[in-house]
C-alpha cells in the first residue's frame, strides 16, 4: 500500500493506493489563506500539519488494515512558498505563498544582481517564485531574515515534521529560482544573490528516489507495521504529470486547480523566460516540464460563486454540457495578478460587456471562457519555445466540469481528455512516486496513463467564434506597473 499526500492551497488531500494502483480511500481537509494587504497571500504552516494529520487520523479510523500495510509515502505540494525556519526549525512567520505579488521590485533587483538568472534557472524573476520573497524579507523584515536558518518550500516543511529531515526534490526546487535547472542542483551564485548559501537549503533528491522514512512515533500513531519510506515527491504540477503518465515529450496537459497551467514534458530544456514560460525539472530523472501558468483558474469560479451566494454546482448546472456560442460578456481572470505571458502582479480582473440584459449564466460562462483564453495565451507562449500541442489531458478540480472542458477544447482547438479521478491527480502522482521509491520499478511500468473516460472534441463553428473573440479579449489587458 502507498500514500500520496498533496499539500494544496485550498486543501490537503491524502489518497491510499494499493498495489494494483486503485485508490482505496481518500481524505481531504480545507486550508485557509490570509491576505493582510492587497496582493499579499500567506498561510500558517501549522495548518498544513493539522490538516495532514487529520486526513491520516481519518484513514486510520476507516481503513486501519490498509494503512498498516503502507510501505511508501509520496508528497506533492503547492510550489514556491517561502517557509522560513529558525535554529530550532520553528517557522518565523507565515509562509508567503506562490500567488503573492509583493516582491515585484525585488525581482528587478535580483536580475540586476545575477545576470545569469534566466540562463541558469530557465525562468525570469517573478514575484511568485521563492528567491524574490527572501529579498523582500531582507528589506522589510530584516530581523526575520537574520534569524532564518533554513528556507523550505511547503511540502519540504511537511516532510521535516514527518521525518525530522530537511529534504527537497528537484521539481519543487525548480520553482525557487535557486536551482540550476540543467545540473539539477542548487546554484551557489543564485543563493549568494539573495544573501543565502547551501547551509540554508535542504538536501536535494529526485522525485522518485527514497528520501527518508516516517518518524517511528508517527508510524505508531497511524498503526503502521513499519516506518514507510518517504519519496522525494514533487511540486503539484509535476506530481499531476506523474499521476496521468505524462512522462514523455508530446503529452501536454492542462491543470485547472486553484491556479491553472498548460504543461508539456520535454527531454531537454526549452525555455522562454521572456514570455514568462516556466522551466521546471520533472519529478523523474532526465526530464523537464515547460509550463505556462496563470494565477487564478478554479479560484475564479469559487469567487463568482461566493458573489452570487451559490454553490459552484448550482452555477454550472444551467449551462448544460457545452456552449452554444461565446458569452456576450468578457472576463479577465487576473484576480491575483498574472504570470504567463504578462508577468504582472499588479493587474486585476475585469468583467466587460455588461448590460441590462446580462444574466447570471452569461457571467458564469464568461468566467470559464476567460480562464480558457488565458490558457490560450499560455499555449502561444509555449509555441514560441517550439512546443506545439495537438491534444491535452485535464486534471484538477475544474476538470469535473464538462462545460468547462468543452470550452477549453474549442478555445485551444485541440481535443481535451478527462480522466476518472482527475481532480486527485497530484495526490495520486505522489503515491506513484512513493511506490517507485520503495520498489525501484521501471518508471514507465508504474507511471502508465489512466483510462480516459471522456474526450471533448473541438466544434469548428465554436472554434471560429472563439478565435474571433480572442483578439478583442486580449485588448482588455492594460499593464498597471
Amino acid at each position: 500500500m502507498y500514500l500520496g499526500i498533496d499539500l494544496g492551497t485550498s486543501a490537503v488531500k491524502t489518497v491510499l493506493v494499493d498495489g494494483a494502483q486503485r485508490v482505496i480511500a481518500s481524505e481531504s481537509r480545507p486550508l485557509t489563506t490570509a491576505s493582510p494587504l492587497s496582493g499579499y497571500f500567506e498561510q500558517d504552516p501549522a495548518q498544513w500539519i493539522d490538516a495532514t494529520f487529520a486526513t491520516l487520523d481519518a484513514l486510520k479510523a476507516t481503513h486501519a488494515g490498509e494503512l498498516a500495510a503502507v510501505e511508501g509515502i509520496g508528497l506533492s505540494g503547492q510550489m514556491h512558498g517561502a517557509t522560513l525556519l529558525d535554529a530550532s526549525s520553528r517557522p518565523l512567520r507565515p509562509c508567503i505563498l506562490w500567488n503573492d505579488g509583493r516582491s515585484a521590485a525585488e525581482c528587478r533587483v535580483l536580475e540586476r544582481r545575477w545576470p545569469a538568472l534566466r540562463a541558469t534557472s530557465g525562468n525570469k524573476a517573478m514575484p511568485g517564485f521563492t528567491a524574490p520573497k527572501l529579498l523582500w524579507i531582507a528589506t522589510h523584515e530584516p530581523e526575520i531574515f537574520a534569524a532564518t536558518k533554513l528556507v523550505l518550500l511547503p511540502k519540504a516543511y511537511l516532510r521535516l515534521v514527518l521525518s525530522g529531515e530537511a529534504i527537497e526534490d528537484v521539481s519543487d526546487a525548480s520553482g525557487s529560482l535557486w536551482l540550476d535547472a540543467a545540473r539539477r542542483d542548487w546554484s551557489d551564485a543564485a543563493l549568494a544573490a539573495t544573501g543565502l548559501s547551501r547551509d540554508h537549503m535542504p538536501r536535494l533528491v529526485e522525485g522518485c528516489a527514497p528520501a527518508t522514512t516516517l518518524r517511528g512515533e508517527l508510524a505508531r500513531r497511524w498503526g503502521m507495521s513499519g516506518q514507510p519510506v518517504i519519496a522525494g515527491g514533487a511540486g503539484d504540477n509535476p506530481a499531476g504529470a506523474v499521476g496521468i503518465g505524462a512522462i514523455r515529450p508530446g503529452t501536454a496537459f492542462v491543470s485547472l486547480g486553484t491556479s491553472g497551467a498548460l504543461l508539456a514534458p520535454t527531454s531537454r530544456i526549452a525555455a522562454n523566460p521572456d514570455r514568462a514560460v516556466h522551466t521546471f525539472c520533472h519529478a523523474i530523472p532526465d526530464m523537464w516540464i515547460q509550463a505556462g501558468a496563470i494565477l487564478s483558474a478554479a479560484s475564479c469560479l469559487a469567487w463568482i460563486a461566493r458573489l452570487f451566494g451559490a454553490t459552484e454546482a448550482e452555477l454550472l448546472a444551467p449551462l448544460g454540457l457545452r456552449p452554444q456560442a461565446p458569452s456576450p460578456v468578457s472576463f479577465l481572470p487576473y484576480l491575483a495578478g498574472e504570470r504567463t505571458p504578462h508577468d504582472d502582479p499588479a493587474v486585476r480582473g475585469m468583467l466587460d460587456g455588461l448590460s441590462h440584459g446580462t444574466d447570471r449564466g452569461s457571467i458564469v460562462q464568461a468566467v470559464l471562457e476567460g480562464v480558457a483564453f488565458a490558457l490560450a495565451d499560455c499555449r502561444d507562449a509555449l509555441a514560441d519555445a517550439g512546443i506545439a500541442m495537438t491534444e491535452a489531458d485535464a486534471i484538477g478540480g475544474g476538470s469535473r466540469s464538462r462545460f468547462w472542458l468543452s470550452v477549453l477544447a474549442n478555445v485551444l482547438n485541440v481535443p481535451v481528455h478527462r480522466f476518472a479521478g482527475g481532480e486527485t491527480g497530484a495526490a495520486f502522482g505522489a503515491a506513484r512516486l512513493g511506490r517507485l521509491a520503495v520498489t525501484g520499478e521501471a518508471i514507465a511500468a508504474v507511471c502508465t496513463r489512466p483510462q480516459r473516460v471522456e474526450t471533448f472534441e473541438p466544434d469548428a463553428r465554436l472554434v471560429d467564434a472563439y478565435a474571433e473573440r480572442l483578439p478583442a479579449w486580449r485588448e482588455l489587458y492594460r499593464p498597471r506597473h
